[in-house]
């Protein structure tokens, strides 16, 4: 059957229309994005996990990936250094009299006394008894030692010095100095200078004649040494009992103590066996009197103060 030719054009054009759609390019599809936070499941296989807070990447002009910096956390920047301890500021000085008195009277408690301990270091069996002693009332003391004795017991000069008391310096071999020439003086301090020194890091600071025995050139070669020169203000006497029973000499330590305590005493005391004893009883009738026990860190290191 013929068509008519206006049916012969209307179905031409309508082929030459359904041929041009089916010939045409479509516009890619856009992914559906991901919700945020899920990662895919092949990430994880043979790479390392992303960490928890780790900043994402950003994505330059030029198409490189950089990591944005990231803040060091508080547990990576190292610690402040602790500061040094600092001497303690002296608080007291040493008067004419040899007694420990405040530098400044308004500020300054002057019930105090000052521990000190001759003629050491001599034997293990008393010295470390009397440590523990001063250790058990938190008191420090000076400990005045003699060259020859430090050269057989270093190791008790040590311990001395490791528990926090000062080592004074009571010439090498224990004369009376007074008689000296100069030049003798000066080897006796200046050997106890270099030997305490040597041992502990520090040289000694305070000097106490032996006999108290002295003169004008040991006070000068002393100062010459950066030591502040002393004898004592309350004798304990205890290197005087031999007429006391031995059973008695403790007590007879604390007696002599206590009948010349005073604000400021620089109790004179040695390294035997009846003062080790009665070192307990002795410290406790001092506190109970209510006195303290300075430190030698707090005294002035000259007198300069007077």
């Amino acid at each position: 059957m013929k068509l008519p030719a206006p049916a012969i054009l209307v179905l031409l054009l309508f082929l030459s229309l359904a041929a041009a759609g089916c010939s045409g390019s479509r516009e890619p599809v856009s992914p559906v994005p991901a919700e945020p936070g899920a990662a895919s499941s092949r990430e994880g296989e043979g790479g390392p996990a992303p960490e928890t807070g780790a900043p994402a990447a950003t994505q330059t002009p030029q198409g490189t990936e950089t990591s944005a910096e990231s803040e060091p956390s508080p547990e990576t920047q190292p610690a402040p250094a602790s500061p040094e301890p600092r001497e303690p500021v002296p608080l007291y000085r040493m008067n004419a009299a040899y007694d420990i008195v405040p530098i400044d009277p308004e500020q300054t408690d002057k019930r105090v006394v000052l521990l000190t301990f001759d003629d050491g270091p001599k034997s293990a069996d008393t010295l470390l008894p009397m440590l523990d002693t001063l250790d058990r009332y938190g008191a420090k003391a000076i400990f005045f030692v003699n060259g020859y004795r430090v050269e057989k017991n270093p190791d008790l000069l040590k311990e001395i010095h490791d528990r926090g008391h000062a080592v004074g310096n009571h010439s090498w071999d224990h004369i009376p100095l007074g008689k000296e020439k100069p030049e003798t003086v000066r080897d006796q301090i200046g050997r106890v200078q270099d030997i305490v020194r040597e041992l502990t890091g520090e040289a000694p600071r305070f000097f106490r004649p032996p006999h108290a025995s002295g003169s004008e050139d040991v006070r000068r070669i002393a100062r010459e040494f950066g030591l502040l020169y002393m004898t004592w203000s309350n004798g304990s006497l205890d290197w005087d009992l031999g007429k006391v029973k031995e059973k008695d000499r403790p007590q007879a330590v604390i007696d002599n103590v206590m009948k010349q305590l005073r604000p400021g005493s620089n109790i004179l005391m040695h390294e035997l066996p009846w003062t080790a004893e009665a070192l307990d009883g002795l410290l406790a009738a001092i506190r109970e009197a209510g006195y303290r026990f300075v430190d030698p860190r707090e005294i002035a290191p000259d007198d300069a103060s007077r």
